[in-house]
């Protein structure tokens, strides 16, 4: 077993891993890393630790950045994978390599967030014994500073429309009749001028919920890397010429994700919503995935007795979480992010350094 570092020439082979394995994610794709690196922010390296047949059995794509202070880190997005998670001699010699890689570099710091369900004691184990831990601090609620820990996953593969529409709660189907009855029209055959509708929604949905909204090249990018190679798909909805909501689906494998989800303001009582998941829940089915998911949830479940309204006040994701359950699908919680510290006194600083940073930006929006 070797680690070599990939070049453009790998990209089919590496993508093909990523597709094949279980927890593989567009976002460890090669297409990804481009999208990460046009920017400039971003530098993407990917690693892969072969065998004796040039197989490879482990990998990951990682994104540098570099930092004041600290120089750079490096953050590993939905990564590492691995063929095994028991194999702790090739994620070592992976890990290894990726370490010697980081002193060439500078890099203080490996973040890494794997999708692996938080049960699996296997990659607990591995990871612990190489030095991962957890981070300082991890967002309450779930989403992380990364990739969300919690998700809603939906099983849709040898399911038929009857069988999915089956597991829906009844409210979730009335809606998805109600899209249809007030002729909300899903377009999925979108093309690169459909961006300009869904940025302007996206921009509508940021002021709405308070989040900070990218620029629009950066979905023209998403567009001209993933799309185009067949990673990702554009979803909107149009009532009477007007567009309501709209969504990026990524897709690699056997897997399908929900992402960048926007809607307007007006027109909510005709649920374009609704008619858009069940769009993309079919479609995911026919690319012939097996699970869609939805992604991000807040962890704080409801006990039997719990005043449901409390619960609302206490976490506002809980509205987003009701609607996700209404598609029937199963909660799963995954490991979350580890660190690995390569300079403890750069680590230190980035950890103790970015919340005052942050704070200081917030302060000086709330001037502006």
């Amino acid at each position: 077993m070797e680690v070599i570092e990939l070049t453009t020439s790998d990209r089919s082979r590496w993508n093909d891993f990523v597709a094949r394995n279980p927890h593989g994610d567009v976002l460890q794709c090669w297409e990804w890393g481009e999208v990460k690196g046009e920017g400039g922010d971003w530098t993407p390296i990917c690693m892969a630790a072969t065998d004796s047949a040039g197989a490879i059995r482990a990998g990951v794509l990682l994104l540098r950045r570099r930092v004041p202070l600290v120089g750079a880190f490096y953050y590993a997005p939905r990564g590492p994978l691995m063929d095994d998670w028991s194999d702790a001699r090739t994620l070592k010699l992976l890990i290894d390599a990726v370490e010697k890689r980081a002193q060439a570099d500078g890099a203080a710091f490996l973040k890494i967030d794997p999708a692996v369900p938080v049960d699996d004691e296997r990659a607990e184990i591995a990871l612990s014994a190489l030095g991962f831990h957890n981070p300082p601090t991890v967002d309450p609620q779930g989403f992380g500073g990364t990739q969300p820990r919690c998700v809603m996953v939906l099983d849709v593969k040898g399911k038929d429309d009857a069988a999915l529409l089956a597991d829906f709660k009844a409210q979730c189907r009335r809606n998805i009749r109600k899209s249809d009855k007030f002729g909300v029209e899903v377009i999925e055959e979108t093309t690169r001028e459909h961006i300009d509708p869904f940025y302007e929604l996206l921009s509508v949905t940021a002021k709405r919920d308070g989040f900070t909204v990218r620029p629009k090249r950066y979905y023209e990018t998403i567009w001209d890397k993933l799309v185009e190679a067949g990673y990702a798909k554009l979803f909107l909805t149009r009532h009477e010429g007007v567009y309501l909501s709209g969504a990026l689906c990524f897709v690699i494998g056997d897997k399908c994700w929900y992402v960048y989800g926007a809607s307007s303001n007006e027109s909510r009582d005709v649920m374009p919503n609704y008619g858009m998941q069940w769009a993309m829940i079919r479609w995911a089915r026919e690319q012939g995935c097996r699970v869609y998911d939805f992604r991000g949830v807040s962890p704080r479940r409801r006990q039997e007795g719990e005043d449901a309204q409390a619960l609302e006040q206490e976490d506002h994701l809980q509205g987003l979480n009701r609607f996700k359950e209404g598609f029937g699908a199963r909660y799963v919680e995954y490991i979350g992010e580890r660190d690995l510290a390569f300079n403890v006194v750069k680590y230190w600083t980035w950890n103790n350094a970015k919340p005052a940073a942050a704070a200081f930006l917030r302060r000086l929006r709330g001037k502006r």
